[in-house]
Order: structure tokens, then sequence, then C-alpha cells
């Protein structure tokens, strides 16, 4: 069978050291490598090399035990948190490292939050119980208290007799075991096999403690690995083909690869898939491990393959039976940036080199502005810039820098509005007729068609749902994206000889953004859910400092000579508080935060007014009609009064 593990921490836990020794003994490396020695494995990238952490998602492959193993490593720092959960999204078990000098740190707990999220089983390992400032036991404690209290200390067991604190508590997460426990009656393949269903099923989390830097703990972790993670139900292999797309890479020859994991039945090389709007024939399947690949002629249920390609297909999406859904992620960028480079560079060059690392992590949302030649970036952090400064000058020989990070404003609407776009230039026609209404708060863009089949077929109705969906709508306040908005198609028309597919994408965007200039527009930004842990003698100073920023707080919790806060605050005025934190705990308090949802902007006037946004010299909402041979622009506000079909109120 196929098990595809990742592994986690926070930054600088000894991630990629732990997996060179695990791969080591796994037979993957004929010696480990080194972080500092810049010849690691799964860190094989120049940039991952040369600032010593992971950006990237890879992966390496063994066999054991006569299974087929996927050990995926992901990336620590917060700013490549979208990467590290498109990879979450894919895997049948978690391995946590914690750092011992350290205990939990504020990642591990968005981290831990993100496994609950997703479900995934997870084992945990202690890492460098080699310092002297490592406590085992008191970090063991530490994520019993504030991670689980089904943390289960394996005391170095990794197959074998096991140990009587082991088999009791695993007794206590099974009446039918803890009787048989109170009678005398220890059966070992009884309590293995529930052990390892407890795990499955996140009723209990074993922990192992070691130091992976002088190799102590690790070789006993991968047996137990292997042990525990055997057994369960195998995937049936007559069942339709069904994969989930996690990663979009190039090769050395820039040619472009989509990695996904198998999740149900198998598929050939050179066989036809479903994909998101339409099919394609899979040319080649390879199995990466690290850089190297090997071509595979099939892939079986689990397994994690690449294939060249499939270029409609992005992070998230299924293919095979399941085409046409995406699986949503949790991490979101709240902050933006404007490139900057040389006016000798054209525009158009940059955009593209941009567009192709955003295939590649979609959170990035390229954004252009036609009429300024501006180009914007969504980005989680300062670091995340630094790698894309340099992926640019690297991959295309291109010279890019950034404007000061902002904040990421949404816009949305507070009522429903109607809006008409018709597009009719000599020998083309389409209208579309739309309502803007409000949706439920994180909705996001969503459609519904109120228009019957006899007005306007239905592939000119599923081709509207598509120029719905195919870009990010701008609102007309400051021009930011549209969200929480369900698009009611309520009629169209077509012309039987002169309609054209791309006359629909016209008229589309030209209806919303009709709707738009009616719209009661709603100005939003992020508020982000945030949770803190300090000394006791700094509560006055925080409180204070949640206080000045509005903070909407949970009532405090004491744990030990610690107080626990958590909270919402509006971003904008808590980006910044990290650094302020840390002189007012001195450098001993914990924050971890992460964006919750978007709500109505308390100084909505104030950005609107900074940003100067003209909405008619941005996406149009005119629309064009044709008379005596020759197409004419009408005005958005009198576009109505041309309409070919009925306008209803809104």
């Amino acid at each position: 069978m196929n098990r595809v593990v990742g592994i986690l921490a926070h930054v600088d836990a000894g991630k990629t050291t732990f997996s060179e020794q695990l791969l080591y003994h796994a037979g993957v490396l004929r010696a480990p490598g080194r972080v500092d020695h810049k010849n690691t494995l799964l860190d094989a990238h120049p940039l991952e090399r040369q600032r010593g952490i992971t950006i990237f998602s890879d992966q390496a492959v063994f066999e054991r035990g006569g299974h087929r193993f996927f050990w995926v490593d992901t990336p620590g720092h917060a700013d490549f948190a979208a990467e590290m959960e498109r990879a979450l999204s894919i895997l049948d078990y978690a391995v946590l490292i914690v750092n011992g000098a350290e205990g939990i740190q504020s990642h591990t707990e968005t981290l831990w939050t993100l496994l609950e999220a997703y479900r995934v089983p997870t084992l945990l390992f202690i890492n460098k119980t080699d310092r002297p400032a490592c406590d085992a036991d008191a970090v063991l404690a530490q994520l019993k208290r504030r991670l689980s209290p089904d943390m289960v200390d394996m005391a170095g067991w990794h197959g074998g007799d096991m140990p009587v604190p082991l088999i009791e508590a695993v007794a206590e997460r099974d009446e039918t075991l803890l009787d048989r426990w109170m009678a005398d009656d220890f059966d070992a393949v009884a309590w293995l096999s529930a052990l390892r269903h407890q795990l499955r099923r996140r009723t209990l989390f074993p922990v192992w403690r070691g130091s992976a830097l002088n190799d102590q703990g690790v070789a006993e972790f991968l047996d137990a690995l292997c042990l525990l993670t055997d057994g369960g139900e195998a995937p049936p292999i007559d069942a339709p083909f069904s994969a989930l797309v996690h990663k979009v890479r190039r090769d050395a020859q820039g040619g472009r690869l989509c990695f996904f994991k198998v999740l149900s039945g198998g598929v050939a090389a050179r066989e036809e898939i479903a994909i998101p709007g339409g099919s394609v024939k899979l040319n080649e399947l390879r199995l990466y491990s690290g850089a190297r690949f090997a071509p595979v002629q099939r892939a079986e249920a689990g397994m994690l393959c690449a294939a060249a390609g499939l270029a409609n297909v992005r992070p998230g999406d299924y293919i095979g039976a399941k085409a046409g859904k995406r699986n949503a992620f949790h991490a979101e960028p709240m902050m933006a940036a404007s490139v900057i480079c040389d006016s000798a560079i054209p525009s158009g060059k940059v955009l593209e080199a941009l567009r192709q690392l955003e295939d590649e992590d979609p959170t990035l949302g390229v954004g252009f502005n036609a009429a300024t030649g501006a180009i914007d970036l969504r980005v989680m952090g300062q670091i995340q810039l630094e790698v894309i400064r340099q992926l640019m000058l690297d991959r295309f020989g291109i010279a890019i820098d950034f404007g000061p990070m902002r904040v990421l404003y949404m816009e949305t609407i507070a009522a429903p509005a109607v809006g008409v776009g018709h597009y009719e230039p000599l020998r083309h026609y389409a209208e579309v007729q739309l309502r803007l209404a409000p949706g439920p708060r994180g909705s996001g863009l969503r459609f519904e068609s109120l228009c019957h089949v006899d007005e306007l077929a239905l592939n000119w109705q599923r081709l509207i749902e598509t120029h719905v969906f195919e870009k990010a709508h701008k609102g007309v306040l400051t021009g930011a994206q549209l969200t929480d908005v369900t698009v009611q198609l309520l009629h169209g028309r077509a012309h039987l000889k002169h309609t054209e597919g791309g006359d629909f994408r016209e008229s589309t965007y030209r209806a919303i953004r009709n709707a738009l200039m009616y719209a009661e527009s709603v100005l939003l930004e992020p508020i982000c859910r945030f949770s803190l842990r300090a000394p006791q003698e700094s509560y006055g100073r925080v409180m204070g400092d949640l206080t000045r920023m509005h903070a909407a707080l949970d009532p405090p919790r004491m744990d030990g000579e610690h107080f626990v806060l958590d909270g919402e605050a509006a971003f904008a005025l808590f980006s910044a508080y990290s650094a302020d934190f840390l002189a007012a705990t001195h450098g001993r308090g914990l924050l971890n935060y992460h964006l919750d949802h978007y709500a109505p902007c308390r100084n909505a006037a104030e950005i609107i007014e900074a940003a100067r946004y003209n909405p008619l010299a941005d996406d149009t909402p005119d629309s064009v009609f044709c008379a005596h041979g020759a197409g004419y622009t009408v005005p958005w506000n009198e576009v109505r009064a041309h309409a070919h079909c009925p306008v209803e109120e809104a």
C-alpha cells in the first residue's frame, strides 16, 4: 500500500535535518545531508540552500515492510504557509517536529490547528534533546496542556513488548481493552491494532524524543512509523480514477508539471482523463524523489505522481471523476505590494513572468491595471517578497523591487443591484442581465441562473458562469477584489449567426461592472484571529496595547506564570504589533495570528479618499451597441434604456 507522510514544524525546529536522517535510515541516501553544508536532498533549490529554510514542498520515496512511503517536506516559515497547506491536503499521516529547547512556538500552534482542520493523524517528535536547555518531560507536559491531553509518551518504544504506560493509555481509549486489561487479559496483537486505529482516528498522538543532528531516536522513530501506519482498509482497485492536484512546478527545461495524489482508482500513461473544463491525455507520468524522477506506466491509489502539461489545472483542483471541484484552503494573504521595475522592461514581459509564478502559487493573485500599467501581488510577508524578487532574477532575468506592503482590502455590496452588459460591435452580439446580491460572509463569489433555457441556451448560460469566475472582479470604491456576492443571471440574448464565446465574456464583465455602479458598495478590511501567551508581569502593558487597537478579547486564561489571550483585531492595526509584543514580554511571549474574516472597514472614507480610484478608468461599465452598420459606446447610466431584454428591478 502507499502512504503519504508529511513533516511539519516551526522554522528552525530541525525538520530538514530530521528528514535527512530518516531518509538515510530508509535507504534513500548514502549519507544524510546537512543544512549548514547545503547538501540536503529535499531543500535542493538554490534559494533554500542559500537561506537555510524550506520554501517549496518536496517529496522523497522509499519502500519498507512491503509498503511505499511518500515523505513530503513542507515549509516551516509562516510566509510560506499556503505552500505548506497545499501539501497538508494530500497527507495520510503527519509528523510534527517540536523544538525541545524552545518548546511550543507560535507557528507550532498554527500547524496544530490546521492538522485538526484537515483531520490528519499526527505523530510527534521532540527534537534537540541534546541541548542543555531541553527538558523533554516539560515539553511533553506542555504539549498535553496546550495542544491535546491525548499526547502519549512512547518511552522509546518502536516495536516489540509494549511498556505498561502505553498499554494503559491504549486501554483507556477502548472500553473493551480496558475490561480485558483489568481482567489481566493482555493481547499484543489486539493492542497494536487498537493503537493504529486510535492514531488514525486522532484519539491518540504518540510522542517520541531524540536529536536528529546526532542521529538519536530517528531510526527507532522510522521503525515505529512503519509499524503504526500499517493496516487500515485498502482502497478499492476498481473505483473510478480521482486525484487532487497539490502543486504546480516547472522542470529543468521549463515544462509545466502538475503534481497530484491519486485518491481512488488508477490511471495509465497516455490515458484520457477529465480535467476542469474538458479532458486531456496524460502523455507521461513521473515519480519524483527530490529532483530526480523515473517514468511510471501507471499511478495507483495513494501515489504522488507528476504529469506534464494539464494547462488549465491549478493547485486545489480535482481531476478524474471529481473534475470541476476544488479544495478550499485556509491560508490567505492579508497584504499586497506593488511591483517596481525599470521602465525599459516591457510590463508585458514582467506580467508574463509573474503569471507563471502565480500558476505555481495561486495565492499571489497577480493584478494588472491596464490603464496605469501597475502590477500588484498578494503576499504573506516580507520573506516571500524577497524570494519572489530572487526567482524573477534567476528564472527570467528580470530585476524587480516592491513598494511598501499594504493591507489587502476587499469590497462587497450591502443590497441587490441589477446591471446590463451589451456587446454588439459589427458582426458580434451578446447581452447579459445580472443581479448582484449580498452573499454570506466568507462565501466569496457564487453564481446561479434564474434564466430559462427557452430564452438563452444552456451552453451560453454555462459560458457566462465560466466568465464570472475566470478573473477577480474589482469593486468600484478602491478597485479591491469583489467578494461575498452572488451573481444571478436574469436574462440573456444571443444571435444565431453573430454570437461568439468572446462576446459573452465582454457582456458579462460589463454587466457585473454596470451593476456595481448602481450598488451600495462596502469596503471590507481583514480581521485576524490571534492567540498570545505572555508572562503575567506583562499583562497590563499587553492589555493596554490591545485596548488601543480596539481588539475584541475572549476572557483571559491563566497558565502557571503566564496568561493566555485569544481575540480578534483589524489587521491594519495589528500587523505591526509583533515587535512591540516581543519588547513588552522581553522576548518570552508567543504570538500567532491568521486571517479569520473580512468585515466593514472602520475608516473606509479615509481609505477610499487615499486610493483616489476612478471606476470608469478601469474595467468599463459601459456597453457597445450597433446602429447603421457600426458599433457605438453607450455610457453605463444610459445602458438600461437601450437594453434589448426587459430590465428587472433589483
